[in-house]
């Protein structure tokens, strides 16, 4: 399958910001879309109007997963987008919990929906998955606490999926995502991508078979200067975190 048309997409987290991208960039394409959400009420009515059909899925609920996969039987595409930032520190953290929440969401999330639907994609031909990550996955990022380790741990996920589907022909892409005009960035200072480009982006290198992909400028920025000298990056991010600390008081 090598153009949208081919593909029925279930995303998670399709009500809103990057995971709406997707589902209208697909529909778009003339794919057909399932716009998971935990309240299905909640996707636009744009998508719904576009032909959209609403799912009820929490990701964290493992029997609703499974309910999901089994009325979605024609998935070749599953888009794990549905994440959460609790914006709490990680050692100091007011919330104790916050990490764990995080993980829940951001990691056993898209593994349990990797273990649902990877049979419904192997009945379908092998399809892909994708994986929406972010810069925070690919270095110790202090500012956002427990996500950054709940995404790092989905980009482990994905290769590990990648290689134990491989049989069946399922193609695992993980995108990393730099700072975008969603509500989960509302914090975050300095400029955003839109999130139709990210859904843009993150489409092609699926179609590509791309195993990772930087899907905008500051993914891309982030990871040279990774590479370039991973303790001043490391540095450099802790001084983010007291610096805002500063201004914000907290």
């Amino acid at each position: 399958m090598r153009k949208l048309s081919d593909y029925t997409a279930l995303i998670t987290g399709a009500n809103r910001g990057i995971g709406a991208a997707f589902a209208a960039e697909l529909l778009a394409g003339g794919a057909k879309v399932y716009a998971g959400a935990r309240d299905p009420g909640s996707v636009p009515a744009e998508l719904l109007e576009a032909g959209a059909v609403p799912v009820e899925i929490d990701v964290t609920d493992r029997e609703q997963v499974a309910k999901a996969a089994a009325a979605c039987a024609d998935t070749s595409l599953l888009i794990n987008n549905a994440g959460y930032h609790a914006g709490q520190r990680l050692v100091m953290a007011d919330d104790p919990d916050a990490a764990r929440q995080e993980m829940e969401i951001n990691y056993f999330g898209p593994l349990n929906t990797t273990r649902a639907f990877a049979p419904v994609l192997g009945a379908n031909g092998g399809g892909a998955i994708v994986n929406v990550l972010s810069v925070a996955a690919i270095a110790p990022t202090p500012f956002m606490g427990g996500y950054s380790p709940s995404k790092a741990a989905t980009l482990y996920l994905s290769g590990i999926t990648r290689a134990e589907l491989e049989p069946q022909g399922t193609r695992v892409t993980a995108l990393i995502v730099g700072s975008v005009d969603t509500r989960m960035a509302d914090h975050v200072d300095g400029a955003k991508e839109k999130p139709a480009d990210i859904a843009k982006a993150g489409l092609k290198a699926m179609l590509r078979g791309e195993h990772v992909s930087d899907t905008d400028w500051m993914a891309v920025d982030s990871r040279a200067r990774l590479a370039r000298d991973p303790a001043r990056y490391e540095r450099g991010l802790a001084k983010l975190l007291h610096a805002t600390e500063l201004r914000t008081g907290r």
